[in-house]
């Protein structure tokens, strides 16, 4: 059985041993219950000794019996949802790698460990709708638990549950009133895992920050888009380490994003905390640059060579940008690898955490949202206004790509700067980081284009390239300095279009 994925909707009620099921066909929808289906099951759940998931939400356990045997990962999906992905059987101490790959942002180096054992006498009764649509599965579980460590009690209760197959929130929303009326009406608090570990179960959750707005402060601004990147940076980590397409490119965006309000807002905050900071989140962004410059040249030379008239498009010509891309992609990659299981990236991450759990906020950094954000991103409308004028005083060459390049670098940072305030400054700040978004990626394809022909350049100047090989290197050569010369009209005239921009005070 291959690893499977997907979100499951449940809502659940605690009910008393001796307590009668109700008539199920009574509510909304169901016109047919089928027979019961039998089942014992047995879970062992597994966390850190410092329950590291369980404070996340996350369980992680291997279920023997049932219809669903197998290791199974639940995370939070908002409201009454859950993610579940599910693996094989396999070893009973060892975690399937698919499954590994998705807590190892979380639990950062430290051990998985058996937790809690829990013994389940299921009944499962399938609610079927007009024309014998599966809508959903009322359970009816009586639960034996005891935790690993001692000094915990072992534990039983019985909790009814209905989990959506094919029906919708109307149904569950309607079926959970149905149950209400007929008297069920303690919901469950807790999960079985809470249950099972009894005091010992974290009692406050990680949560993220929560949504700013223009009456609020400054500071709330920064932790909550400092928090969605990171949300972003642990999302994208299982997908790095599988090799998942973009992933790469995601989670570098995501730590220049951090980078980019650390910077932009530097102001309002101890100099010496946003500084190493933004150090360790820049050795992650080259860290992870490494591999994905090397796709993205390897993908712009094949479509340039293809280009090419046939009688240039040969091994010959296009062994040696294979060879030399496809190694650099793949030294840089296994580099993000071997990065990704260091206690420096660990450390980041749990340094990110502290800042948004305590920010080491100045006393400015309370002033009202909507005027001290305007005047930050303001100065990096102005910063990016420098440096356009900069670019324009620049020979060329490389002294002009380096200015562009720069413009660049600034345009990135404030349009990071203008989606942080998108939901206080509205279309203001829409417009403005849409503007700054148009000149970096037009300015990116310009660098793009002076990267390129570096690397063409070192292949023309070894003495062992054959002669038709040069012939198309210097004709893609000539194409990428039309390229970089028609990006740089493109960005002068964008720039027209759009300088000036500011938000409101």
């Amino acid at each position: 059985m291959a690893s499977s994925e997907g979100l499951a909707t449940i809502r659940s009620w605690e009910a008393d041993d001796a307590m009668d099921l109700p008539n199920l066909v009574d509510m909304p929808g169901v016109e047919r219950v089928g027979g019961p289906g039998l089942n014992r099951i047995a879970t062992v759940y597994f966390d850190t000794a410092t329950l590291t998931l369980a404070a996340r939400g996350i369980t992680l356990c291997r279920r023997t019996g049932g219809t669903d045997h197998g290791w199974h990962l639940e995370l939070p999906a908002g409201g009454h949802r859950t993610r579940r992905i599910q693996a094989p059987l396999g070893s009973s101490d060892i975690v399937p790698e698919e499954l590994l790959y998705r807590v190892l942002p979380f639990i950062r180096g430290a051990v998985l460990m058996p937790v809690a054992r829990i013994d389940t006498g299921r009944c499962t009764r399938r609610l079927y709708g007009p024309g014998g649509g599966h809508l959903a599965d009322f359970v009816d579980d009586r639960v034996q638990a005891v935790a690993v460590r001692p000094g915990t009690p072992e534990t039983a209760w019985r909790e009814w549950r209905i989990e959506l197959v094919h029906g919708n929130g109307d149904f569950l929303g309607e079926a959970a009133s149905t149950l209400t009326s007929a008297g069920l009406n303690r919901p469950v608090q807790d999960s079985e895992l809470a249950r099972a570990l009894g005091d010992s179960y974290p009692s406050g959750r990680v949560s993220g920050a929560g949504t700013p707005t223009g009456n609020g402060s400054a500071l709330d601004v920064v932790t909550a888009y400092l928090d969605r990147q990171l949300g972003e940076i642990l999302a994208l980590d299982p997908g790095v380490r599988m090799g998942s397409p973009d992933a790469i490119h995601r989670m570098r965006s995501a730590t220049r994003r951090e980078r980019s309000v650390l910077t932009a807002y530097g102001s309002l905050f101890a100099k010496n905390e946003t500084n190493r900071l933004k150090a360790e989140l820049k050795w992650l962004a080259k860290i992870l640059g490494r591999p994905r410059d090397a796709e993205v040249m390897r993908e712009r030379l094949r479509c340039r060579l293809q280009g090419l008239p046939p009688a240039l498009r040969n091994g010959t010509v296009t062994g040696p940008v294979e060879d030399e891309l496809g190694t650099s992609y793949n030294v840089g990659y296994k580099a993000v690898l071997q990065a990704l299981e260091t206690l420096r990236y660990y450390r980041l991450l749990d340094n990110l955490e502290q800042f948004l759990r305590l920010p080491p906020a100045k006393s400015r950094a309370s002033q009202p949202a909507r005027k001290a954000t305007a005047g930050l991103v303001n100065k990096q409308a102005k910063r990016l206004d420098r440096a356009h004028r900069a670019a324009a005083r620049a020979k060329n060459g490389g002294a002009g790509d380096a200015a562009l390049h720069q413009v660049r670098k600034d345009a990135k940072r404030l349009q990071h700067a203008a989606e942080s305030v998108q939901g206080i400054h509205g279309k203001r700040a829409r417009k403005l980081s849409k503007a700054a978004h148009r000149f970096q990626k037009i300015l990116g394809d310009h660098q793009d284009s002076v990267v390129v022909r570096a690397f063409l350049d070192g292949l023309t100047n070894n003495p062992a390239t054959p002669e038709i090989a040069l012939t198309a290197y210097r004709r893609v050569r000539r194409a990428e300095e039309r390229a970089a010369h028609s990006a740089k009209k493109k960005y002068l005239k964008a720039r027209k279009r759009s300088s000036g921009l500011r938000l409101p005070h």
